[in-house]
């Protein structure tokens, strides 16, 4: 092996689906400020300042062939994988009674289906790279959740139930597989979230305003924050021994009880 390839294979690779949004972004600039290479996925445009080195790919995770075109991509650029960040996500906010079949099957498309794929086509470059781990992006929706959100809530729940069986099958190929839900992080899609009626207020601002004073920290989280923690959960060096759980972080909402 040459002293070019050897260089390469030191190097930690992560692959970050919805790379373009708010939570996707503050991620994949830790993991490249951290010394990851990082491959970038999302069917948004980054823009001119996704990290030197890093390779971004735009593409609908939704649709099971780009996903085995990413992958081949994937494999062609650096032919291993230490780090999945399954991260890219559809939100539709109306109520149930409203929601069509196909609004219903594009949530769980986004949301569910293309993380079973995703790591199945992964499977090989964590194979390659001895092992590795997955982060699935699931949300506080998982566990405690509002009206006109039944898709995304359902979809979020079905990933933590995913990631408890990727965790026990993927265990013997040391693949770590952990979940993080998200509460309420600035981002485009908690704003564009804002107009379901879950939380009261005349204008964006103020519904954010009230939107923090439900947390126990009073405040939103910071795409910076969920980052953190998505990137403890991928780094051997600090979670080594997490596997198929479920990390909250979401400022103490979820522990106060709702009829207080």
């Amino acid at each position: 092996m040459s002293d070019d390839m050897l260089h390469k294979a030191s190097e930690r690779v992560a692959l970050i689906t919805g790379a373009a949004g708010g939570i996707g972004r503050a991620t994949v600039h830790l993991f490249a400020q951290s010394g990851w290479r990082v491959i970038g996925v999302d069917r948004a445009p980054f823009g001119d300042d996704f990290p030197a080195g890093g390779l971004f790919i735009q593409a609908d995770i939704s649709i099971g062939e780009n996903l085995e075109g990413i992958f081949s991509q994937a494999h062609a650029y650096t032919g291993y994988l230490n780090a999945l960040i399954n991260n890219a996500a559809l939100q539709i906010a109306k109520p149930l009674l409203e929601t069509s079949v196909e609004e219903w099957d594009a949530v769980m498309a986004s949301n569910l289906r293309s993380v079973f794929l995703s790591v199945k086509l992964a499977y090989p470059l964590f194979k390659a790279a001895g092992g590795g781990a997955i982060v699935n992006v699931s949300s506080v929706h998982a566990v405690a959740t509002s009206a006109n959100i039944a898709a995304y809530a359902a979809s979020k729940g079905g990933l933590l139930a995913l990631t408890r069986a990727m965790a026990i099958e993927l265990a013997p190929d040391n693949i770590r597989v952990n979940a993080i839900l998200p509460g309420a992080v600035d981002t485009p899609m908690l704003r564009a979230g804002l107009s379901r009626g879950h939380v009261q207020g005349a204008d964006l601002n103020e519904r954010l305003d009230n939107l923090a004073r439900k947390t126990v920290n009073g405040r939103i989280g910071r795409p910076e924050e969920i980052a953190r923690a998505i990137f403890f959960l991928a780094d051997d060096s600090q979670s080594s021994f997490m596997t198929g759980q479920a990390m909250i972080v979401d400022g103490g909402a979820t522990a106060r009880l709702s009829t207080e």
